[in-house]
This record gives C-alpha cells, sequence and structure tokens, in this order.
C-alpha cells in the first residue's frame, strides 16, 4: 500500500516507519501541517491509500503553559491535512492517533484527589463520556469530532486510537518512565518529581506498534469511523511505579515530590482496556510491565 506518514521523525512514528518501509511505499510528510496549501500539494502528488497522522506536540503537560501553539498543531493542523485528504480518489483510511486524555475529568478522578485511591476501579472504554482537560486533550478530542463529521456527512473514512501512556523510549527523558529512569541513573542520592498521587496505565512500545499495524491491514474492517482504547486495565499510582522502577535500579535515594509546575485541572485517574479492539481485531497487549520496565532500564543504562 502507498502510506503518508506524519510525525515520522517522533517517537511512534520513527517506530513505525520501520515496521512498515520493508512492505510498504512510504512517504514522510515534509510540509508544516499549518501551511494548507503545501500540505494539499503534498498530499494529492503521493496520492496514499493510508494516511498515518501522528504529527502533534504531545507534551500533555507544556500544553497548559503553550495553550496557543498547542491547539495551533494539534487542531488547526489536523483540520488542513484531514480536507487536503478530503480530495483523495484512493483513500481507504485515515488514521488519527489520539489519546486516552479525551476523557479527562471523570467522577473517580476526584474520589482519588480526595481519599488517595480510587473508591471503585474503573478502565474507561469508548463508551466513557469523553470530558478533556488540558489544552492537548481538548485539541485532540475537536479532531475526533472533526472526523466524525467529515465521516457523517462525505463518507470520510476514519479510524482513531486512543493511545495510553506509551514507554519505551531511547533518547527522551521529558515522558515520566523515563524521567524516573534516567534521574535515578544520575543521581544517587535525590530526584525531583511532579504529582505522586496520579494513576495511569502504560503500554510498552513494541505493542503499540502491533496495534497500529492491525488496523493498518485491516482498514477496510475498521475505516467506519471506530474509535479504540488501547489499555492495558493496568493503572498504577505514580508513587508506587517510581518505587518499583527503583527496586529494579537498587537505588535507594529520596524522591522529592511536587517539585514541577503545577497543572490546572490535574486528573489524577486515567485508565482504559482494549476489550473492544481484541474482538475487532484480535489485538491485545503482550508485555507486562516487569518486562517493558527491564526492556527500558536497559537501554537507559547504555
Amino acid at each position: 500500500m502507498k502510506i503518508f506518514l506524519t510525525g515520522s521523525s517522533g517517537f511512534i512514528g520513527s517506530h513505525l516507519y520501520k515496521c512498515l518501509v520493508k512492505k510498504h511505499d512510504i512517504h514522510c510528510m515534509e510540509s508544516n501541517l499549518l501551511d494548507f496549501k503545501k500540505v494539499l500539494d503534498e498530499v494529492t502528488a503521493f496520492s496514499p491509500d493510508i494516511v498515518i497522522h501522528l504529527a502533534a506536540l504531545t507534551e500533555v503537560e507544556k500544553s497548559f503553559y503553550d495553550q496557543i501553539n498547542f491547539s495551533q498543531t494539534n487542531y488547526t493542523g489536523s483540520i488542513n491535512l484531514i480536507e487536503s485528504c478530503k480530495q483523495l480518489p484512493n483513500l481507504k483510511n485515515f488514521i488519527f492517533a489520539s489519546t486516552m486524555e479525551v476523557y479527562g475529568w471523570q467522577p473517580i478522578s476526584d474520589e482519588v484527589k480526595k481519599y488517595g485511591k480510587p473508591l471503585s476501579r474503573t478502565a474507561f472504554d469508548e463508551n466513557t463520556v469523553p470530558n478533556p482537560n488540558a489544552p492537548y486533550a481538548v485539541a485532540k478530542y475537536g479532531v475526533e469530532k472533526y472526523l466524525e463529521y467529515m465521516q457523517r456527512s462525505f463518507g470520510f473514512p476514519f479510524t482513531a486510537l486512543r493511545q495510553t501512556n506509551t514507554y519505551g523510549r531511547k533518547d527522551n527523558d521529558f515522558f515520566v518512565t523515563e524521567q524516573i529512569i534516567s534521574q535515578m541513573l544520575k543521581n544517587k542520592n535525590e530526584i525531583n518529581l511532579g504529582y505522586k498521587d496520579p494513576y495511569r496505565n502504560f503500554l510498552y512500545i513494541d505493542d503499540l506498534l502491533q496495534a497500529w499495524i492491525s488496523v493498518i491491514e485491516n482498514s477496510d474492517a475498521v475505516n467506519d469511523g471506530s474509535i479504540f482504547t488501547l489499555g492495558p486495565d493496568n493503572a498504577i499510582k505514580i508513587c508506587d511505579y517510581a518505587e518499583i522502577i527503583a527496586k529494579k535500579l537498587k537505588w535507594d535515594g529520596i524522591i522529592k515530590w511536587d517539585m514541577k509546575p503545577y497543572r490546572p485541572g490535574e486528573i489524577f485517574w486515567l485508565n482504559s482496556n482494549h476489550a473492544l479492539i481484541t474482538s475487532r481485531l484480535g489485538w491485545y497487549p503482550k508485555t507486562d510491565i516487569d518486562t517493558g520496565l527491564d526492556l527500558t532500564i536497559a537501554n537507559w543504562k547504555k
């Protein structure tokens, strides 16, 4: 297939490119998403069967302080791409990288904030009503709604993946897993982290790549506007997550919490399952936290 890939230099995109390039004709987008004319020309010149839209500003924390840039890039840039793809004669699927952050505020999050733990364990799924509560998440949900409008009005084929926290990076320590590991490796006595109380679920990069490949290779079955959560249902409190990593590293220093900038409207519970995509495509996460962390730690030790 001819595949048009945005975000090919990012964490997921660079890995996905390597998975696909031996089998498919891949074009990595070069245009600025905010330049509609150049995006239109580039997309129509290649005329792909599949469009994979990964390009985005992804640091949720930064979106609270750089709202305009995040909104323009992640929403307006995506609309430019979607409208360009509407001109394609043979488009089989537009696959959009959404986020579990679209669920945002839910009652269970307030339970965690008040009591320090959830009173009832809940894994969000496709029937959970989204309440995005960060500029990053609002933009992503806006793109989902635009795609739904396009599908209803023009039969535009799309699939959206509400991705969860993916780890396994080798060269970026901004995100929580890699940040904890790299700080502990560099500082024997003390490290600085953000909130300790939120719960998050974690998906290893190899499993996420297989989810994308499953959707790409079965596009005809899921290009009807299907939206999937990916799971796994393994939410863990950040302070407990840090403790697991510390034990693996035999690190016995002190963690100073709440040392990151305040996040307005912090979400204290994000967790999801993968029941729907498993039933539709047979995909499920295969890498448990213990194995995934061992692999990630091995990379950072190098």
